[in-house]
């Protein structure tokens, strides 16, 4: 199965040289689930947008440090690429920053919440469990790292997963058990070591305080789900690709 990811933004220069960049940590959270994966980046960031939504069986969008509502010149053409691919058929997955504009373009709103950055290990109650995640908890543990979130989602959409400081954290759009999109606020595709890296990283820079970086990095010694989010996607993508196939 091809996938085309859609790069949204660059990891931090203080991390990039030991962690790399998001594509490949996509790529990499897949590895474990869905071997046969291929992969193509477009960098979305620099105006690199396709023509053809065909042109790979499911797209993902990544992290980025910028917001959905940022006046950038390829914010727009994004949000008009993402919904050609809906209108495609193709399967679309999209995590943080993608979350956002994914929600933004199909009808719902992303924005700067008032109640400041969610870091480190949060705890997010499943709220349903269409067949492609039946083997979900009652609670779903990610890293995260955030001061941007959806706070409205379509009328045809389902939030999946929430907690209080993050109510929309987990969305299926469309119908939940063949949505055109599945999108999450946290980061399954974060190794350990890069979550607190950019902990660190957002405390030198003056975004959080030194005890909220220090709280984050200690959550992190507590195991999360990335590889389970890492499955449901792949079998999401899977499924979705094989009924475009099928039509």
């Amino acid at each position: 199965m091809h996938i085309g990811i859609l790069q949204t933004g660059r990891v931090n220069e203080r991390l990039v040289g030991d962690w790399g960049e998001y594509p490949p940590m996509v790529a990499a959270m897949f590895a474990p689930v869905a071997p046969d994966f291929t992969f193509s980046t477009w960098a979305a960031v620099d105006g690199d947008i396709p023509d053809d939504p065909t042109l790979c069986d499911g797209w993902v969008l990544p992290g980025s440090r910028h917001g959905v509502y940022d006046p950038l010149p390829w914010i727009a053409p994004l949000k008009g690429f993402i919904r050609d691919i809906r209108a495609a058929g193709r399967p679309m997955v999209g995590i943080c920053f993608g979350h956002q504009i994914i929600a933004a373009a199909l009808g719902g709103a992303a924005e700067k919440v008032d109640h400041g950055w969610g870091v480190g290990r949060h705890r997010y109650a499943v709220a349903a469990r269409p067949s492609w995640m039946a083997d979900a908890g009652d609670e779903l543990a990610l890293y995260c790292s955030h001061q941007d979130q959806v706070t409205a989602i379509p009328d045809n959409a389902t939030t999946l997963a929430g907690n209080a400081h993050c109510p929309h954290a987990m969305i299926a759009f469309g119908d939940p058990e063949h949505p055109a999109a599945v999108t999450v606020q946290a980061h399954p595709e974060y190794p350990r070591g890069y979550a607190d890296g950019l902990y660190e990283v957002l405390r030198w820079k003056g975004n959080i305080a030194a005890e909220q970086a220090a709280s984050a990095i200690a959550s992190t010694a507590t195991p999360v789900e990335g590889q389970t989010v890492a499955g449901w996607f792949a079998t999401y993508l899977r499924r979705s690709a094989e009924a475009s196939r099928a039509a």
